[in-house]
């Protein structure tokens, strides 16, 4: 078929007018510009975590003993239960030492009677001599009577006193508020004070201890940092302590550091750490294994990043996209540090200001053209920093 020159002219126009309202790319034959997430990064202060491991200890441990010898006539409390300081634990037999208190009192009578006696016999040595006629011999031996006779009172009084307090050891009573455990002896059991079993403990678990260690080495390693400026000390008394279990949830109640111990474990190279945390409910029972997370320090200027720009090559080294001049994509190796919920802390590799691929990463090759667009995915978090597993 052959075109008239009129109709090629037509087609030929027509041809020009379409190429004209397309696209530089599209007329060329090239793909598009990938249309990329793009995070502008901004420098800000993060804290330093470590997350170490450790166990739950009471705050207080004691021993119920027994201050007396005898019979256990009852056990009280229940087995597992809170108990309170002063609380009746166990009954003695009081019976012998009612006895006792009775022998202590008529004691006591009997020595106050005496010294009545003897004050009166003073008196009146003291009226005859008075009157010139008895000797002094007389008075005086009256005198040293009453003294003798005030000092059996008070050798009485305090039979009496020690015979009481005696008769009060019968009920044996919680020393501390706490969980008590079960019971180390029954009803009918013979008991002396000077014996080294307890018959059962009590600890006190509200609060509780967390007692946690970490490598000398690293904590060396924290305060040159702190000396040299990279990181910035927090303030005394203000470090942020949580307790992790085992399934990774976290402890609702934070924790205070109390001490760290003046000495490294020769066997083990550690250094034992204390914190101390509410425990209201019960749930952290002694023994317990738990994580600690901890800040030590903090970081001033440090760069996160979303862990999802990140991407590794073949010999698993970090990598990301920057957008550099022109909207063009380039990727930069990157070293990672620590965590911080779904980010990276960048040791080195990014500034602050650069532009990073967030989303569309994958799709990326090296000088490719973009079409950038803000990241709206949410703002970089403020969590722990934790070194990555």
């Amino acid at each position: 078929m052959l075109f008239r020159p009129k109709s090629l002219r037509y087609a030929l126009a027509l041809a020009l007018f379409l190429g004209a309202g397309l696209p530089a790319y599209a007329q060329e034959g090239a793909m598009p510009p990938a249309a990329v997430s793009v995070l502008t990064l901004n420098a800000r202060p993060v804290p330093v975590v470590s997350e170490l491991p450790g166990r739950i200890a009471a705050t207080r441990v004691s021993e119920v003993r027994a201050r007396v010898s005898g019979i256990l006539q009852e056990r009280v409390f229940e087995q597992g239960s809170l108990v309170h300081q002063g609380d009746v634990l166990y009954r003695i037999d009081p019976a012998l030492f009612r006895v006792r208190v009775a022998s202590a009192e008529a004691s006591l009578e009997r020595a106050r009677a005496t010294q009545l006696n003897a004050r009166q016999q003073l008196e009146r040595q003291k009226s005859l001599r008075d009157r010139d006629v008895a000797s002094g011999i007389e008075y005086d031996a009256a005198a040293v009577a009453l003294a003798q006779a005030d000092a059996d009172v008070a050798l009485a009084q305090a039979a009496l006193d020690e015979a009481k307090i005696n008769l009060g050891y019968t009920e044996v009573r919680a020393p501390i508020t706490g969980i008590i455990g079960g019971a180390l002896v029954t009803e009918g059991a013979l008991v002396t004070a000077d014996a080294g079993d307890a018959l059962a403990m009590i600890q006190q678990i509200d609060p509780v201890y967390a007692d946690f260690k970490q490598s000398s080495g690293d904590l060396l390693a924290l305060k040159r940092a702190v000396e040299n400026g990279s990181l910035a000390s927090t303030e005394a008394g203000k470090a942020d302590i949580k307790l992790v279990f085992d399934d990774g949830t976290v402890y609702g109640e934070a924790g205070k550091l109390l001490f760290s111990s003046a000495s490294v474990d020769a066997t083990t190279g550690q250094v034992t750490l204390r914190g101390e945390f509410p425990n209201p409910k019960g749930d952290l029972l002694p023994g317990l294994y738990i994580r600690v997370r901890i800040e030590q320090a903090v970081r001033e200027k440090a760069i996160l990043i979303p862990q999802r720009a990140v991407i590794r090559t073949a010999d698993g080294k970090a990598q990301v996209y920057v957008i550099q001049e022109g909207d063009v994509a380039q990727p930069r190796d990157v070293e990672l540090g620590q965590s911080s919920g779904n980010e990276w802390v960048v040791e080195s590799g990014l500034s602050s200001g650069e532009r990073l691929v967030v989303d569309g990463v994958q799709k990326l090759q090296p000088g490719a053209k973009v079409a950038p667009e803000e990241w709206r995915d949410g703002q970089l978090a403020s969590g722990d920093a934790r070194k990555p597993e």
